[in-house]
């Protein structure tokens, strides 16, 4: 069995490794245009902000590790076009200029995604960075050391990380959203206030609700037009989201209308012997029950895996994403999973929330500090459907029990049962996670 693997981050790298510890006898060809492969691109506002210990860190594979597993590794290698009917590939050594076509038995498409980049005028000025490979976190570290004003414009996850960690390295800075909340996309308002408040007593100036329409360079700067004001720094950094990286295969295979392929439980696509992972393809999403696109390290990870497992037969089915995540800024804690009521009612779920704060453990202990925590539920099903929880206490694991309910089709009322320790050290008698829960039964009997 030969085996395209096209890209190597985190969907690619698991896919090649998996193949080959199911297979060892299959010939595994990896093809990336670049020189490094699983690079973690979630730790470059932490590289910024000086929270690294090593960037050699940031990398769990390397093209040697992955050879000395039987994987053949073409790095700086680019598929230049692909007959997936064929599984012909038409390829590029980038070093070189050598090109060649090729066929397989099976080809991966892991080629993952794109940093969103507007047609805006100005926008290719060599003062507007992206934050998502390898080489724009070289460039950032490298261009951020040096200067005072920075604009980062997008306050989702990258956005408002990159932001926290340039404010506490003394940088001025501007955070421009279109929405009119910072991570209006990722929290509830009673949740990103409390984040918003925070930006301001850093000195961090929010430029929310306002669209970028220019960006013109200066004497001794950038200039960002949008269409409510101006303004000006030294650099401004894109931080706006992404797309999927599959223009190469339009028209060959089934896609969602942005470009994400369409797989099923088996990583399968609509062509046969051609299978998708990451942030290239579709997840399913369990609190809607409905394919999605979540470009997420953790969702293209598991999907990596699938495709090793899968490759030679349908074997292990995807058991689906409910896109839990956290942040921390400014010393507090975020973390969630599945819809809020806002994104709920984007996705057409009718629901509902609570939100309590409490201290996680006794108040006789010489610390505690309170926990925010809201839970959702679909109307009618009381079926769980999200939660969320915020403190300078480590929430993060709530989230991934609440996590672990949404994809075992768990109620609210069920939940609130559920047996969880107590002991004055770790919590209280009733876990905040069981007190959520109650409240929400409390609230869904009215």
């Amino acid at each position: 069995m030969k085996v395209a693997v096209i890209g190597s981050t985190h969907a690619g790298v698991f896919a090649a490794k998996q193949i080959k510890a199911d297979h060892p006898d299959a010939e595994v060809h990896v093809f990336e245009k670049n020189q490094t492969v699983s690079f973690l691109s979630c730790g470059i506002a932490l590289w910024i902000g000086d929270n690294v210990s090593s960037t050699d860190k940031m990398f769990y594979e390397t093209p040697d590790s992955m050879a000395k597993q039987g994987i053949s590794m073409h790095m700086q290698t680019l598929v230049e076009a692909a007959d997936l009917e064929a599984k012909t590939l038409n390829i590029k050594d980038l070093v070189s200029g050598a090109q060649s076509e090729e066929t397989f038995d099976k080809i991966v498409i892991t080629t993952g995604s794109r940093a969103i980049k507007p047609r805006i005028p100005g926008i290719d000025s060599d003062k507007v960075f992206d934050s998502k490979t390898w080489d724009n976190a070289n460039a950032l570290k490298e261009v951020t050391e040096k200067v005072k004003r920075i604009i980062v414009i997008g306050a989702g996850y990258i956005g408002a990380e990159l932001a926290e960690q340039l404010s506490v390295n003394d940088k001025e800075v501007t955070l421009i959203d279109g929405l009119d909340r910072v991570l209006a996309n990722n929290t509830a308002p009673e949740f990103s206030s409390v984040f918003q408040k925070a930006y301001e007593d850093h000195g961090v100036k929010l430029a929310l609700g306002q669209m970028v329409s220019g960006f013109e360079d200066t004497a001794d700067g950038i200039k960002v037009t949008t269409d409510k004001g101006t303004y000006e720094a030294d650099i401004a950094i894109l931080g706006i989201g992404f797309l999927p990286n599959t223009a190469m295969f339009r028209d060959q295979v089934d896609m969602l209308p942005n470009g994400a392929i369409k797989v099923n439980k088996f990583m399968e696509t609509s062509v046969k012997d051609v299978f998708a992972a990451g942030d290239s393809a579709t997840v399913f999403y369990n609190p809607t029950q409905k394919d999605d696109y979540i470009p997420l390290a953790t969702n293209a990870v598991r999907q990596g895996i699938l495709v090793g497992k899968n490759i030679a037969e349908p074997t292990m089915a995807y058991q689906g994403t409910q896109a839990t995540s956290a942040v921390e800024l400014y010393e507090m804690a975020y973390a969630s999973t599945g819809l809020t009521v806002q994104s709920a009612a984007r996705k057409g779920v009718e629901a509902d929330s609570v939100t309590i704060s409490e201290d996680y453990r006794p108040d006789f202990m010489l610390s505690t500090t309170p926990v925010k925590a809201s839970l959702t539920w679909e109307k009618g099903t009381r079926r769980i459907v999200g939660a969320a929880f915020l403190s300078k206490h480590d929430i993060s694991q709530a989230a991934n029990v609440v996590s672990l309910a949404i994809e075992n089709g768990m109620t609210i009322d069920q939940l609130s049962m559920t047996d969880f320790f107590f002991q004055p050290n770790f919590g209280q008698p009733v876990n905040y996670v069981s007190s959520v829960a109650m409240a929400a039964v409390a609230k869904a009997n009215k």
